[in-house]
């Protein structure tokens, strides 16, 4: 990117990648802070998060065929429609995970108490314990605590009503808590045992929550493997608990496939009783009918009608039992209140939507099942399969009663035949046709009875053809892997993180920041030239001169660069023999008076005879540097109360001169607004080569004013750190109000702090000269800290360093 600057040039600016990591690092106890933190806290994390253990097993669906399936050509009565995804739901059914829970000791849990959590201890058993008596309605699942007292007794603990309550018993004795009443027998591991431990009685349904949340399921893609995992905190419970569903779901899948043939075996038993009783009786009729009449045969004729009649007679008594049939399984599907499957062999019934309408029943309450597992019964999800239920259950009345009336219609028309043939009977003696009657019933009710036979052997064959439609592939298998928390994932995210977030904050910190530290920033908020940017002190300052520091150590970077900005200072208003310096700047703490001292004393090293006035009326401390009285001062010349040799003072330092503020005045603006201070700049440039005035700064008080306007050069100091980006304005400011051409800036205390550094690569094209006067080498090397500080210029990380 481009941007103009002053003068006749452009500055194309590119992004540095090493000046980005060198600011990165020069805060690399931040990332080290933020990385330590960020283990920290996964190390906690790990240790109060219990481990989650998985396991998995397998299942192959397939339909299965005995060979008396085959052989008979007998199909099985059990049927599902999108096997892969119902079965599913079949296997998180209560029914299933019931009998699941069933083959484990689920009676009482044990667990052990620790320090930051109870832990599930399955399948240990610490504690001997016998139920005596069981109230299911009233047991109370809370845990109990159990702690050692001696070989002898023990004291358990147990809440009741929001209270804990401790008692101590007996080995043996027996104990009522909730709704139960045990007795825990003497237990010899428990002599030496200190641990507590604590237990709890359990239901089947207390465990349903549990498995179903860590139950998972999905499908290998273009097969028929279903793929099954556990997942719990306690990798045997999950292992055993996973197979035990398999093998539950095995016999449930069988059981539900013979409960068609089962529930049609037994309505043919009731029916095949009554039909008994009436093959006997109808059969002694006509016996009795033959020994009394003396009648031994049909006629010819006779055989031809009672052949039709037996035939329509049999016909219509297949369609009353069809009625029977449909009216008890109507019955069934609508007195079905406590809503378990109805798996009817509905072979011999002409209307297929009552078989289809009964498979989409089951499969509701299949899914209602499930749902159940997860949902109260008055949630919104099973509220919607409920109403869908009704519609099945309203569905089926609707074709049920049209099965009827197809079926009524048919027996009518078989009435009309049976009429027509009976009409026949006219031409028959008397006691033919009422043996052909007798035979005819007799021949109906064998055959009707024959059909029931029939149809019991059908289903009694397709009971036992029947087979699981599903194979247990896998088996789970204990896994003391934990797959949750993971110890080397969390911590390499705790690392990520704690990376980023030092990262961030460096960021941020750059972000936020409101301060002036580097002479590219001023750059970029004036046109003002900078005539020199000032070191940051980096030694141990002396307690008894803390502002001179430019003759203290003359060999220091810090003394160079206050000697560049000597330099560069005899450039501006060269034609002057003798210049008067007016120093200031925004607010207090910048270090105006600080570079005032400090440039003074350089001058005055090389034969300049520098005189330096603290012109701050209301608060100079520059007296204190100079070890002068400040009982009279420019304040007491300027009001008459005091003559310019009384308030002139000589200092340490050859060939500089002191004028003190002296005391704080009612009237300082008006003082230095005078002609008389005029008048004294005017003459001590007559004696001096350079008059220097500590004014007071300009954004707090307009004292400085005056002095600006009489200066013939105005240094305006930004500190590095201190002053913020406001500040840079107030020398442009300053200049167009009163249209000065000698005020230029001095960067104060420029310690090249890497955070703050620029991350571009400046490049000037065009020719540059507007910002002619600055140190322009300061960037190059890095010095240590220490200006103006109490103490010595080590930071705190730096210990291996000597002083």
């Amino acid at each position: 990117m481009e941007q103009p600057v002053a003068g006749n040039a452009n500055v194309q600016q590119d992004i540095d990648y090493v000046k980005i990591a060198k600011i990165v690092l020069s805060r690399w106890y931040w990332l080290a802070s933020t990385v330590i933190i960020s283990l920290i806290a996964a190390y906690i994390y790990l240790w109060y998060t219990p481990e989650i253990f998985s396991t998995s097993a397998s299942l192959k669906f397939e339909e299965k065929k005995s060979e008396i399936s085959e052989l008979l050509n007998v199909r099985t009565g059990y049927d599902r429609n999108n096997k892969m995804q119902s079965e599913q739901f079949v296997i998180r059914s209560r029914d299933v995970l019931v009998n699941a829970v069933s083959e484990l000791d689920y009676r009482i849990s044990f667990y052990l108490k620790g320090r930051v959590r109870t832990s599930d201890i399955y399948p240990q058993k610490p504690l001997d314990i016998s139920i005596i008596e069981e109230d299911s309605t009233n047991l109370s699942t809370n845990l109990i605590e159990y702690e050692t007292i001696d070989n002898a007794s023990f004291k358990l603990t147990h809440q009741e009503n929001g209270q804990d309550v401790s008692n101590t018993y007996k080995n043996g004795q027996i104990i009522a808590i909730a709704g139960i009443k045990f007795k825990i027998n003497n237990n010899t591991k428990f002599k030496d045992n200190k641990s507590i431990y604590c237990f709890r009685f359990n239901s089947k349904d207390a465990f349903l929550g549990r498995i179903a949340g860590g139950l998972n399921m999905f499908e290998t893609k273009g097969t028929n493997i279903l793929s099954l995992s556990q997942t719990d905190t306690n990798p045997f419970f999950a292992t055993d608990i996973l197979n035990a569903i398999l093998r539950s779901y095995v016999r449930y899948d069988r059981e539900q496939k013979t409960i068609s043939a089962t529930q049609t075996i037994k309505f043919i038993d009731t029916l095949q009783q009554s039909m008994s009783q009436a093959v006997q009786a109808s059969g002694s009729e006509l016996a009795q009918f033959k020994m009394n009449n003396k009648v031994l045969d049909i006629t010819s004729a006779g055989e031809e009608v009672m052949r039709k009649l037996t035939g329509l007679e049999t016909e219509k008594s297949t369609l009353n039992l069809q009625g029977i049939f449909i009216n008890q399984l109507e019955k069934e599907v609508i007195g079905n209140k406590n809503l378990n499957a109805i798996n009817y062999n509905l072979q011999g019934i002409t209307d297929p939507m009552l078989g289809s309408l009964l498979t989409q029943y089951n499969a509701l309450l299949i899914k209602r099942e499930e749902a159940l597992i997860t949902y109260k019964a008055s949630s919104d999800i099973v509220q919607q399969i409920d109403r869908q239920i009704l519609e099945i259950k309203s569905a089926f009345v609707s074709n049920a009663n049209s099965q009827r009336q197809k079926n009524q219609k048919t027996i009518a028309f078989l009435d009309q035949q049976i009429g027509s043939i009976k009409q026949t009977f006219n031409t028959i003696p008397k006691a033919e046709k009422e043996l052909i009657n007798l035979t005819s019933n007799a021949a109906i009710n064998q055959k009707v009875y024959s059909y029931l036979s029939e149809k019991k052997l059908e289903a009694q064959i397709s009971k036992a053809a029947i087979t699981a439609g599903a194979t247990i592939v896998d088996l789970a298998n204990y896994n003391s892997n934990p797959i949750a928390p993971v110890h080397k994932k969390t911590y390499t995210t705790a690392l990520i993180i704690g990376l980023i977030a030092g990262v961030g904050l460096i960021l941020l910190v750059r972000m936020l920041n409101p301060f002036i530290y580097d002479k590219e920033t001023i750059e970029s908020l004036t046109t003002i030239p900078i005539i020199g940017v000032i070191r940051k002190y980096q030694d141990a300052i002396d307690e008894d001169n803390r502002q001179i520091l430019s003759i203290k150590n003359p060999k220091s970077l810090f003394a160079e660069s206050v000697r560049s900005v000597r330099t560069n200072l005899s450039f501006l208003a060269a034609e002057k023999a003798s210049k008067i310096v007016c120093i200031t700047s925004e607010i207090s703490g910048e270090g105006k008076s600080f570079t005032t001292v400090n440039l003074a004393s350089t001058l005055s090293l090389i034969d300049k005879k520098v005189i330096v006035i603290a012109a701050d009326l209301r608060r100079s401390k520059l007296h204190h540097t100079f070890k002068v009285n400040n009982l009279k001062g420019l304040s007491s010349y300027l009001s008459n109360q005091a003559t310019l040799a009384e308030v002139t003072f000589p200092t340490e330092v050859e060939n500089l001169t002191f004028i003190p503020a002296g005391p704080v005045p009612p009237n300082p603006s008006e003082l230095l607004y005078s002609d008389k201070m005029k008048n004294l700049l005017e003459d001590l440039t007559k004696t001096y080569d350079f008059v220097i005035v500590d004014s007071a700064p300009v954004g707090l008080v307009s004292d400085a004013i005056p002095l600006i306007r009489m200066a013939d050069v105005n240094l305006f100091v930004v500190r590095s750190g201190v002053s913020r980006y406001q500040a840079a304005s107030v020398p442009e400011r300053l200049s167009k109000e009163f249209n000065l051409s000698n005020i230029a800036i001095i960067l104060n205390a420029f310690d090249n702090d890497i955070l703050h550094s620029r991350y571009y690569t400046t490049n000037y094209t065009g020719s540059y000269y507007a910002n002619y006067y600055y140190y322009s080498d300061y960037s190059n090397t890095g010095y240590g800290s220490g200006y103006y500080t109490d103490g010595p210029g080590k930071k705190w990380w730096e210990f291996w360093k000597r002083k």
